[in-house]
C-alpha cells in the first residue's frame, strides 16, 4: 500500500491501520525525515516501511515515486491519497496562488498518483484506491471554497474513475471525514464557541478520533469490498444525516 502525507494526523492513522491489517507500506511526505514516526509504527506491527519524499505538487515526482513504490513493493494494491492542504480565507481575500495551491494539490495531484497507481495495479488486474474528501464535498463552508472546490471535484473524480477503472480491476472509492482535530485544522478548534456550536449538530456529540478512520478504509482497501465501488463513506458521527 502506498498512503500520500503520511506523517501525521489521518493519514498516519490510516497508513498505521492497514499495516496492522497485514499491509507492507510505502508512505510518502513533502518532508521524508517527518515519517519517522509512522515508519516506527509500522515496524512495531512487523510490517515494512518504505519511505518516499513527495510533493504532490510535482506531477511528474507523483509518478515516479508511486512506480519506485511499486517496485520496491513488489507491487502495488492499494493507494490511500491523503495528502491535502487547507488555508482559512474569505473568499473576496482569496488569490490565484492560494486557489492553486490548494486545488493542485488536494485534487491534480490526486488524480496524478491515482494515475500512476492504476498504471501499476493494471499489471495485475486488481487495486483498490482511496480518496480523502471531506465534508465539503457536500456541504458549503464559509472561507473554505478553494477547499471544498477541490473536494468536491474529488468526489466526482472518484466516480468517474470507478466507472472507467472498474474493467481494469480497480476499484475507487473515498472517505469523507468530519470534524476532526488535526495540524491542518486546529484553526477551528480555537475558538470554544465554534467548537461548542460544531458539537450540537453531529448527533454521536464528539469529534472525530483518528482511529475512527481506520476501519472505513482498510474495508475500502480489503477483498471486503470487492463489489462496492465509485461510493464515499462520511466518517462524521451524523453530521449529514442530521442536516
Amino acid at each position: 500500500a502506498v498512503v500520500t502525507g503520511a506523517s501525521r494526523g489521518i493519514g498516519q492513522a490510516i497508513a498505521v491501520a492497514l499495516a496492522g491489517a497485514g499491509a507492507d507500506m510505502a508512505i510518502t511526505a513533502r518532508d521524508m525525515g517527518s515519517l519517522e514516526d509512522t515508519a516506527g509504527r509500522i515496524a512495531a506491527l512487523g510490517r515494512a516501511a518504505h519511505l518516499f519524499a513527495l510533493d504532490v505538487l510535482d506531477v511528474t515526482a507523483c509518478g515516479e515515486v508511486v512506480a519506485g513504490a511499486a517496485a520496491t513493493l513488489g507491487g502495488l494494491d492499494i493507494l490511500v491519497n491523503n495528502a491535502g492542504y487547507e488555508e482559512i480565507r474569505p473568499s473576496l481575500d482569496v488569490d490565484e496562488a492560494l486557489w492553486d495551491r490548494i486545488v493542485s494539490t488536494n485534487l491534480k495531484g490526486a488524480f496524478f498518483c491515482a494515475q500512476a497507481a492504476a498504471r501499476e495495479m493494471a499489471k495485475s488486474g486488481r487495486g483498490a484506491i482511496v480518496n480523502l474528501c471531506s465534508l465539503t464535498s457536500y456541504v458549503g463552508v464559509p472561507t473554505a471554497v478553494p477547499y471544498g472546490s477541490s473536494k468536491s471535484g474529488l468526489m466526482g473524480m472518484t466516480h468517474a474513475l470507478a466507472t472507467e477503472w472498474a474493467g481494469l480491476g480497480i476499484r475507487v472509492n473515498a472517505i469523507a471525514p468530519g470534524y476532526f482535530r488535526t495540524g491542518m485544522t486546529d484553526v477551528f478548534y480555537q475558538d470554544e464557541a465554534w467548537q461548542q456550536a460544531m458539537l450540537a449538530k453531529i448527533p454521536q456529540r464528539r469529534f472525530g478520533a483518528l482511529e475512527d478512520v481506520a476501519g472505513a478504509v482498510v474495508f475500502l482497501a480489503s477483498d471486503a469490498s470487492a463489489y462496492v465501488t465509485g461510493t464515499c463513506i462520511p466518517i462524521d458521527g451524523g453530521y449529514l444525516a442530521s442536516i
